[in-house]
């Protein structure tokens, strides 16, 4: 008899934090990861000998009060956070700089646009006002839309009043900045198309949507709920992101959770419309009081569920769930640091140790857009790069370097199809998914596009991974592809993540909970959906 009382699916960040808290509240979770590694998505993975990656996510902060529970500084977790959050390359000039400091980034900015280094700070004090006001809303679980308690009526009123207290002009902004498209927004505040682009690019990193968009402005407001900044930014962990989910998984661990490696999982058991227990792959049966899902709402409901146990108009719902990926990961061991063609080789290389923004202008990043929306990927896409090396050589042997690029827009439905020889076909030739065919094409056009900013690129590169959205979706789990488990537009945000009825880590089915990125608040690296799961879940299970 199994003396596991709740299980979680998947050993992603916020499976494992959401496991920490169950049992810091007495009870005994167990979490079945399908790989023989945890982590999810946050892994670090060699991918060429002596070259280990972040392999499908980079960077992103977690929350601190995560840190501050866990304790995890007790695991040896070491936290990187550059001076600088960002540097926009640019091909005409020194590149664009945003530092943590805010009195050194109007600084620079001054060098390229004196107005747009004045206005940078009442840009910042603007969403640092906003983010305040809406920093409880990421703690929050969403309310019940169709019958909301007193509770949560209760919550609703104090986040009101937050607002309210923020001014007519930033509750104005507030309210238009929603449903904008981001280029709209990146316009009001500044001239230099450079950083037009650069600010505009949070709002749809991830996400199949161009900055001419509607609703790609709702992203900043997340980000600067997080942290006051709507520009994100590059927070690292040395050892890459898999030493962060092993000191959550030790964690864990010592506070009474189990975690089982190599366990896929076939179906969720449902008995009388309610969650029992979970069947492996190999047929062994987990009785369980309960079922935490941290895979993403398709998956959960489409794979997971039988389509019996839910209604047919929840089932409709779930499949116009929109997670369509757009983002492609290339990995490049590298035997020096690219030249970028700047004569201050120090500076620069502080500068190339946060994030590195590719995308010269709105224009460009629109474009880039076009081609997914046709089906087909960018021969110029936009880039979020960084080169964790730079502040942890652990990653890479003795003066080589790891770069991460994360290369939008690449469709997880790509046009066309491929054909293939297949000796285990019974037919000459078998179809193959297209992206099969054109994954090292993709590289090249990332790799290409790049070296228009560093020429000795090509001659560096000792080898190189490419992973596309249908890679990620193999390799991770990830329906569609999406780093995000969803759009994070306004339709699937806050009481519509993933679905309106759905968006309180609880779902149809009796003691089946949802705890993964597809949840409030969002997708990244915050571990925030976890905490929030939760707390629901051990609200329910001590009733």
């Amino acid at each position: 008899m199994l003396n596991r009382d709740i299980i979680i699916i998947g050993a992603g960040h916020n499976g494992l934090v959401a496991a920490y808290y169950l049992a810091k509240a007495g009870f005994k979770p167990l979490v079945l990861e399908r790989r023989d590694i945890i982590g999810g998505a946050c892994t670090t993975e060699e991918f060429h000998p002596g070259f280990r990656a972040s392999l499908a996510s980079s960077a992103g902060p977690l929350s601190s009060q995560i840190v501050n529970d866990l304790q995890l500084h007790r695991y040896g977790l070491e936290f990187i956070q550059p001076r600088v959050r960002v540097a926009a390359l640019n091909l005409n000039g020194p590149p664009i700089c945003i530092y943590e400091d805010a009195k050194g980034t109007a600084d620079e900015l001054a060098a390229h646009s004196k107005q747009d280094s004045e206005k940078y700070s009442e840009f910042l004090s603007c969403f640092n006002n906003i983010g305040r006001a809406l920093r409880p809303l990421l703690t929050m679980t969403p309310p019940n839309l169709d019958a909301p308690s007193k509770s949560e009526l209760w919550g609703l009123g104090k986040l009101g009043w937050k607002i309210r207290g923020l001014g007519k002009k930033d509750e104005y902004r507030l309210l238009r900045y929603g449903p904008m498209a981001v280029a709209d927004l990146a316009a009001e505040w500044f001239d230099n198309e450079l950083l037009r682009a650069l600010v505009a690019a949070r709002g749809i990193f991830g996400a199949f949507a161009g900055p001419w968009s509607a609703g790609t402005s709702a992203p900043l407001l997340l980000q600067a709920a997080q942290s006051g900044n709507p520009i994100a930014p590059a927070a690292f962990v040395k050892g890459g992101l898999g030493a962060l989910t092993e000191a959550i998984a030790k964690a864990a661990t010592e506070a009474g959770a189990e975690i089982r490696r190599n366990c896929d999982i076939a179906e969720v058991q449902i008995s009388n419309g309610r969650a029992v227990g979970v069947v492996l792959g190999d047929g062994q049966e987990l009785p369980a009081r309960a079922v935490v899902s941290n895979a993403d709402p398709k998956t959960t409901f489409l794979k997971l569920v039988d389509a019996a146990a839910l209604d047919p108009s929840f089932l409709q719902k779930i499949q116009n769930y929109r997670a369509h990926g757009t983002v492609a990961k290339v990995n490049l061991a590298l035997s020096a640091l690219p030249d970028f063609g700047v004569s201050d080789k120090l500076k620069f290389v502080e500068q190339l140790s946060g994030r590195i923004h590719i995308g010269p202008d709105i224009d460009y990043l629109e474009r880039a857009f076009d081609a997914a929306k046709y089906g087909d990927f960018s021969s110029r896409p936009y880039m979020d790069i960084t080169i964790p090396t730079v502040m942890d050589s652990s990653l890479a042997p003795n003066g080589a370097h790891v770069m991460s690029i994360h290369a939008q827009f690449a469709p997880y439905k790509l046009n066309g199809y491929a054909r293939v020889p297949c000796a285990a076909s019974s037919t000459p030739e078998a179809c193959v998914p297209v992206w099969d065919s054109r994954r090292e094409e993709l590289g090249d056009a990332v790799v290409n596009a790049l070296s228009d900013y560093a020429p000795n690129l090509k001659e560096s590169i000792v080898a190189r991974h490419v992973m596309t959205p249908l890679d990620l979706e193999n390799k991770y789990g990830l329906s569609g592809g999406h780093i995000h488990h969803g759009e994070m537009s306004l339709d699937q945000l806050f009481a519509f993540r993933p679905l309106i009825g759905c968006a309180q880590y609880r779902s149809p089915i009796e003691n089946l909970y949802l705890c993964g990125a597809g949840t409030h608040p969002r997708g990244g690296v915050t571990g925030a959906p976890g905490l929030n799961a939760s707390r629901e879940v051990i609200k329910d299970m001590k009733k």
